[in-house]
C-alpha cells in the first residue's frame, strides 16, 4: 500500500444497533459535530446535550474530553443516541505521558483517530525548535497509535504560520515529521486567524490532510500572523465571515478529505450550529445539483 493510501485508511467502527439514516455528507465524507462546540453544557448534562446534537441530524462526532464524566459515561450516552466518534483530541501532554492511557481511552470511545490540539510553548512564542521538538514527539505518538490500530493527526492553531527557513513553522513541522503516518486536521478559522490561506494549505498539504474543522472568522476581524486566539465573538456561523469557504470545500474534494467537523466557539453555539449546518448542506446540494 502507498504512503497516500495509508494516510487515507480509516477503519469505521459501525453504528451500535446497525446502520442508522444517513446523516450530513460532505464531498462524499462524513459532517460532524465537534463536541468542543458545547463544552458548557456537557459538564452539567451529558446525556441531554448528547441527545440535542443528534436531534440538530447528526450521526458523528469528534470529542474532546471527558467534561467530568467517565469514558463508559461519554460512549453509553453516544451510543443511546445513535452517534459515532471516529476521531477524538488528546493533549500533547497526556500523550507525552500517559500514551498507553490516551489509546485506551480512544478504543473505548470507539475512535480511530487520535487528535493532538496543541504543542505547549513558552510565553505565546511558537519558536523553530518548539517545532522541530514537537515533530520528534509527533513521530513517536504517530507509530504508537499505528501500533494500536490507529492513525494521529495535528489540528492547527494559528501560531504555526509565522516564517522560518521552510517557509512557515506548520511547513518546518510538516516537513520532520513522518508523511505516512502524521496527518493533520485543519482549522481554517484558525489558519486564517494566524496568517495563512486555509484553501492553499489544504491543496499543499492533500495527501495528509485528515479531517477539517470547518468554522468562520467575522468579517473587518484582524488577521495577524501567529495569532493562535480570538474572543467568541469572533467566531460566526460558517458561510457568514471572512474564510472563503467554497475555496476550502474545493481543495478538500480534490484532496480527498473524507472527514469534517463543524466546530463553533461562539457564546451561542445552538444557534449558530444549524445556521453553519444549512450552510454546507446547501452547498453540497449545490455542487451536485
Amino acid at each position: 500500500m502507498s504512503a497516500r493510501a495509508r494516510a487515507r485508511a480509516v477503519v469505521e467502527r459501525p453504528f451500535p444497533g446497525g446502520q442508522p439514516p444517513a446523516g450530513p455528507t460532505l464531498n462524499g465524507g462524513a459532517l460532524g459535530l465537534q463536541l468542543w462546540s458545547v463544552r458548557d453544557y456537557l459538564p452539567k448534562d451529558l446525556k441531554g446535550t448528547i441527545q440535542k446534537v443528534r436531534d440538530l441530524g447528526f450521526r458523528e462526532i469528534e470529542a474532546a474530553g471527558l467534561w467530568k464524566h467517565s469514558v463508559a459515561e461519554q460512549r453509553a450516552a453516544l451510543d443511546a443516541s445513535g452517534l459515532r466518534c471516529q476521531s477524538a483530541h488528546m493533549s500533547f501532554e497526556r500523550l507525552r505521558d500517559d500514551m498507553h492511557g490516551a489509546i485506551a481511552e480512544v478504543q473505548a470511545l470507539g475512535a480511530t483517530w487520535i487528535v493532538c490540539p496543541w504543542i505547549p510553548h513558552k510565553d505565546d512564542v511558537f519558536t523553530r525548535e518548539d517545532a522541530l521538538k514537537s515533530a520528534e514527539a509527533f513521530n513517536k505518538f504517530a507509530s504508537a497509535a499505528h501500533d494500536a490500530g490507529l492513525r494521529f493527526a495535528y489540528h492547527c492553531h494559528g501560531y504555526e504560520f509565522v516564517r522560518s527557513p521552510e517557509g512557515t513553522l506548520f511547513d518546518t513541522l510538516a516537513g520532520a515529521t513522518d508523511a505516512s503516518s502524521v496527518m493533520f486536521e485543519i482549522d481554517v478559522f484558525h489558519a486564517l486567524l494566524g496568517g495563512a490561506d486555509p484553501a492553499k494549505l489544504i491543496e499543499k498539504y492533500a495527501s495528509r490532510v485528515a479531517s477539517l474543522h470547518l468554522k468562520d472568522l467575522k468579517k473587518g476581524f484582524p488577521i495577524t500572523v501567529g495569532r493562535a486566539t480570538a474572543p467568541p465573538e469572533a467566531d460566526v456561523p460558517v458561510g457568514t465571515g471572512q474564510v472563503a469557504m467554497p475555496a476550502v470545500l474545493k481543495a478538500a474534494a480534490t484532496g480527498g478529505t473524507k472527514l469534517y467537523y463543524i466546530e463553533d466557539e461562539s457564546a451561542d453555539p445552538w444557534q449558530h450550529i444549524p445556521e453553519s449546518l444549512k450552510y454546507l448542506q446547501e452547498a453540497r446540494r449545490s455542487k451536485e445539483g
